[in-house]
């Protein structure tokens, strides 16, 4: 039975394949972190949770590695360089999530839109017999710009059009068969809707690409809606933008240190709160789990990837 490495916890099912398959090791428990990595330099096997580093210098202390599985989609936590400078193969589990994701972006427009939390919280307080809700907006009609028309994207989009939006959208290049009008610039593209909803991925080039002139630019009557990473956004700067009005709502699944974040939040009524919960669904993460394990035990077998990022 093979070594292999787990970085932190993982779902029950996931953990029983893995036990099953291989010889686990518990990293995030060891005490000596360093100790622990030089009683592993002949393992082959990393299974990573999806949250702990795993720069050059460890991949170094690990001189047999082979490949690291993640358990998830953003490979943030990754340094894909040098893993490939290393030959070391790298997975994550794209696809399975992409439905759970997309409604969790709908959600959270609806949410912001209709003002589902502040609403309850006006029933719940007993305030309803003194007067009714204030009227709030609505999706139809409306125009939504994607940040990011990957898979996640394209699923968002088709859902946004079963409510009758337009769609709109911004990525790196211009996808010739899509048939959403395409913005070559983020600022023009957020001027012209009223959502922006970004579910692009966090690395060095996306860091601060929602930044205070995209965010004035969508205006006092526009929203944002985030679940592709909180380092996304200058989060500073949304926050300034909500509580002067010139920003007029927010839908947050991702924060820039999550689970930390500013108090202020809080007690915002146009922002709707959201604990990094898109793929956060017991189909979906067993389906994540299947798949993170699947990619290791084909490297083992000596198969092809699944699905291979390096």
């Amino acid at each position: 039975m093979q070594d292999l490495i787990l970085t932190g916890p993982a779902l029950p099912s996931a953990m029983e394949a893995l036990e099953k398959e291989f010889r686990v090791h518990r990293y995030w428990e060891a005490t000596d972190k360093t100790a622990f990595l030089k009683s592993q330099t002949n393992t082959r096997f990393v299974a990573s949770s999806g949250h702990a580093k795993l720069d050059g210098a460890m991949m170094d202390q690990l001189p047999a590695l082979e490949i690291i599985s993640n358990f998830g989609v953003g490979v943030d936590a990754i340094d894909l360089k040098a893993a490939r400078t290393r030959n070391i193969r790298v997975t994550n589990t794209p696809e399975v999530l992409n439905d759970a994701v997309a409604e969790l972006a709908l959600a959270l427009m609806l949410a912001t839109c209709r003002r589902i939390v502040d609403a309850d919280a006006h029933v719940r307080s007993g305030k309803w017999p003194n007067g009714n809700y204030p009227l709030t907006g609505e999706l139809t009609g409306g125009t939504v710009g994607i940040l990011g028309l990957g898979r996640i994207g394209k699923e968002i989009a088709r859902r946004c059009q079963a409510f009758k939006m337009q769609v709109v959208y911004h990525g790196r290049t211009k996808q010739r068969f899509e048939p959403f009008p395409y913005y070559d610039n983020l600022i023009d593209m957020a001027r012209d809707v009223d959502w922006l909803v970004a579910v692009v991925p966090g690395d060095t080039g996306t860091i601060g690409l929602v930044s205070r002139e995209v965010l004035e630019a969508l205006g006092p009557t526009g929203a944002f809606v985030n679940v592709g990473r909180g380092t996304l956004v200058d989060e500073p700067a949304m926050l300034d933008l909500l509580k002067s009005g010139k920003l007029g709502a927010a839908g947050l699944d991702v924060f820039a240190e999550e689970p930390k974040m500013s108090p202020e939040f809080w007690d915002l009524p146009n922002v709707v709160l959201s604990p990094h919960q898109g793929s956060a669904t017991t189909k979906t993460r067993w389906a994540m789990g299947d798949l993170f394990v699947r990619n290791l035990l084909a490297h083992r077998d000596g198969n092809p990837l699944i699905t291979p990022v390096v």
